[in-house]
């Protein structure tokens, strides 16, 4: 590899490994450098004040130290939007650590993603955000990019959450549904919830007869050991009936760790293992299957 290679790709390890919630003077709005968007993320954090109704063991929000803010502004939130969409714009943000030196395939902006440091659809005004998103992206022209929910589906029955689904369902948005289990056991050892697994399954039958959905799964190493190949095929099996009950599956997301997580017993998968899972899912599920690799660092 030339010493340009070797630096453009040391450049992209390091962009991707670090997600920082709080960029720059940012309260809400940050950049991420997404191996998933394969290019610039926008992530809106609606849960600064780091509660979620999960506590994965493989989280990389650092709940020992107290949050900053506690409290989202929306017209502070607007103004980090607009202010970040305008440096992707003009390039600032690309003479910024840690986006110097990226290769320019990933100088765009993909997506816009409600995420950050909890649940986002717990925030009781979900509806209002996604609908302000829409308008600012739109005012920059920039309607092709999605509008992603990075979700894990607890919440879906509840009407201003299902409202907010219905709008990203006709503003180009995308439901990225979190689903780390085949069984309620491993569920709960991973998801550290008290949230029925049921329900999770559920949510995510229900929403994706309404339009297709993303699937977002983090497999790893708990204590030395790699989830079970009966794991898997019961999580396939739930992948399934959601195409049996007349579902759809845009894609599936398969990945390992990437970050430093909570518990150190969590380590990821290996290139193997994790060439092995996607070809169990991919012969089990007739859905597109995308495989992630760990990134060390």
């Amino acid at each position: 590899m030339s010493q340009s290679s070797q630096q453009t790709t040391d450049a992209v390890r390091a962009a991707v490994t670090k997600h920082p919630r709080l960029y720059e003077d940012n309260r809400y709005v940050y950049p991420v450098l997404s191996r998933r968007s394969k290019g610039i993320s926008v992530g809106i954090n609606l849960n600064p004040d780091k509660v979620c109704n999960f506590d994965c063991i493989y989280c990389q929000v650092d709940r020992t130290v107290p949050p900053v803010y506690r409290k989202v502004n929306l017209d502070i939130l607007e103004r980090e939007l607009r202010q970040l969409l305008a440096w992707v714009d003009d390039g600032t943000l690309f003479r910024r650590p840690p986006f110097t030196n990226i290769p320019d395939r990933l100088k765009r902006v993909n997506d816009i993603a409600f995420s950050g440091d909890g649940e986002p659809t717990s925030y009781p005004r979900f509806l209002e955000v996604v609908e302000l998103a829409g308008r600012v992206r739109d005012e920059f022209e920039l309607s092709d990019v999605k509008l992603i929910v990075i979700t894990n589906c607890t919440l879906f029955h509840r009407p201003h959450v299902k409202r907010a689904l219905a709008f990203l369902d006709q503003h180009n948005g995308e439901i990225w549904a979190k689903l780390d289990a085949g069984t309620a056991a491993y569920y709960h050892l991973i998801d550290r919830t008290r949230i029925p697994f049921d329900r999770v399954v559920r949510n995510i039958v229900d929403a994706a007869k309404a339009r297709p959905v993303v699937i977002q799964s983090l497999f790893m190493r708990v204590h030395g050991e790699p989830p079970s190949h009966a794991e898997i095929e019961a999580y396939c099996g739930i992948l399934n009936d959601v195409l049996t009950s007349g579902g759809g599956l845009k894609l599936i997301q398969l990945y390992t760790i990437a970050r430093r997580p909570t518990e150190p017993y969590v380590t990821p998968l290996s290139d193997a293992e994790m060439d092995a899972l996607g070809e169990q899912v991919g012969q089990a599920v007739d859905a597109p299957v995308e495989v992630y690799y760990g990134v060390s660092g």
